[in-house]
């Protein structure tokens, strides 16, 4: 888990290309109070409607809450969903340049009812139409310049007509020729169209069906048989309770089990799991630690109902749940901390190089320390020789973060801005309002 955490702090904000089948969410709830007199169905008294991007417009958002810069293609209808569904992406700050619109095509529709946290039915308008040949020799001639661009390329395939096999394989070859990883999340039983991408993800189901073995044939040659169709540097096969198997070209295999107790809700969970494994590999994480990290975040989105959106903060707090010692941030690990604190009310303490641990210390730090929605930053000028009182405040549950010497504490404010800010050395506590005035409270003893 140390391990873990301490990849996750090397997160930085990368580009990333999201390319496959979009739908409009549509989600209606309120609560049910009775049964219809017309057939033994309930009664939802809608309250709220609400619409939101789906599919690959899902896994798009996901990697916005995790710190991404996001450029999706896909393809919408000329009509008022589809113009709906390309609001709701621009609103989000997704560039959506590269969308088309095709004629005679209606945009996908997923209509939700929820009642009470718990989704009564669901309502789809869907067909299977294959991309028209002009659009499709439109994006194979914009899209490879723009790809070249970008960090990572994840591919949302849900089998409605839009990624053809030649789009398919102009992607994969850009990829390639431009050493960019590319994540798959396939559809359909045929993974050969696939073939030369980085990672493959198909859950349990759809990889038997992809290796045409039967169920109850070892994991292990299921695998096989999709390194050799596909031929992937990597299988990922996400199996629901059971948690997901990575399997390497070399043979290797790790397992990860299920993080969470609680399941409200798979829906989207695929997508999460494909978001956090692009953002990791996009940081060129290491593929194991970028699974681990993705069955952290798929822990979190089946706790919520619909398709949810895991942030950074939320991916930190239960990680710092599975191993509350380790929560200590350093310079280089300046946009994962702003991604965890962008969404918290917190506070601040500086702490001078000359204080140790003491009843004053510890007083004020329970003082400071907001309980479930507050924060507390501890920020340390000096850190030399200093361990031992960095290990005691971090296995204190009051602490919920601690800053190392860091440069850019100015900065980091300014995107942060913390609810108060205070200073401490032996055993004084003072408020001060500008950040500046920390850093020069805070001047480590050996220049003084």
């Amino acid at each position: 888990m140390v391990k873990l955490l301490s990849s996750f702090r090397a997160l930085k904000s990368i580009k990333v290309c999201v390319i496959g089948d979009f739908v409009l969410d549509t989600y209606v709830t309120g609560c049910v109070a009775r049964i219809s007199p017309e057939a033994p169905v309930p009664v939802l008294h809608a309250k709220e409607q609400k619409h939101h991007p789906g599919m690959a417009g899902n896994v798009a958002l996901n990697l916005l809450s995790l710190g991404a810069e996001v450029f999706v293609c896909g393809r919408v209808g000329p009509d008022k969903e589809g113009k709906q569904l390309i609001k709701e992406l621009r609103q989000e700050g997704i560039d959506v340049e590269a969308m088309v619109v095709q004629k005679k095509y209606r945009t996908s529709v997923k209509h939700r009812m929820i009642a009470n946290a718990q989704q009564l039915l669901r309502v789809d308008f869907e067909e299977v139409t294959p991309l028209s040949p002009l659009l499709e020799k439109q994006l194979m001639q914009t899209l490879p310049e723009r790809l070249k661009s970008m960090d990572v390329i994840a591919l949302s395939d849900y089998k409605k007509g839009f990624l053809t096999e030649r789009l398919i394989e102009v992607i994969i070859a850009c990829a390639r020729e431009a050493h960019i990883p590319l994540i798959v999340d396939p559809k359909g039983e045929d993974f050969s169209k696939y073939r030369g991408c980085t990672l493959i993800k198909p859950n349990l189901q759809e990889a038997y069906a992809a290796a045409k073995l039967p169920q109850g044939t070892s994991l292990d040659q299921v695998a096989l048989a999709l390194l050799q169709t596909a031929q992937p540097e990597y299988v990922l096969i996400t199996r629901s309770e059971h948690g997901m198997s990575l399997f390497h070209t070399s043979g290797k295999r790790e397992d990860f089990g299920v993080k969470s107790q609680e399941v409200k809700d798979v829906t989207g969970a695929g997508d999460t799991v494909l978001a956090m494994v692009t953002m990791g590999m996009g940081n060129r994480l290491d593929v194991g630690v970028c699974a681990q990290l993705a069955n952290v975040a798929a822990s979190i989105a089946i706790q919520k109902v619909g398709c949810a959106r895991v942030s950074l903060t939320q991916v930190v707090e239960r990680l710092l749940e599975l191993d509350s010692a380790n929560k200590v941030f350093a310079e280089e690990h300046l946009f994962a901390l702003n991604q965890v604190l962008s969404q918290s009310v917190f506070s601040v303490l500086g702490l001078d190089a000359k204080q140790e641990m003491s009843t004053a210390l510890f007083q004020v730090i329970k003082k400071l320390s907001g309980g479930q929605h507050d924060k507390l930053l501890v920020y340390l000028a000096d850190t030399r020789g200093r361990d031992t009182f960095i290990a005691l405040l971090a296995s204190l549950k009051e602490v919920d973060f601690i800053l190392l010497c860091s440069k850019s504490l100015s900065h980091v404010f300014q995107k942060m801005k913390p609810k108060q800010v205070f200073l401490m050395a032996q055993d004084k506590l003072r408020e001060v309002k500008e950040p500046s005035m920390l850093l020069e409270g805070l001047v480590p003893a050996t220049t003084r």
